[in-house]
């Protein structure tokens, strides 16, 4: 599985970096990517972080 983040709808909140930095990240732009998979290890820290997403722009989707 992985994270997919619509950069677009980004409002650099911090929330999802926070949340599971396994996974997310800021980009040069200050925008959120994912960067990491995500694994039973920290799914449950990725689908925190996409419910509690204010904008919902980051999608798990498998790869």
């Amino acid at each position: 599985m992985k994270a997919v983040v619509n950069k677009e709808g980004c409002i650099s909140c911090g929330l999802c970096v926070n949340t599971c930095p396994e996974v997310f990240e800021f980009d040069e732009d200050g925008l959120s990517e994912a960067t990491g998979q995500i694994t039973e290890e920290n799914y449950a820290s990725a689908e925190s972080a996409r419910t509690a997403c204010p904008v919902a722009v980051i999608d798990i989707i498998d790869d």
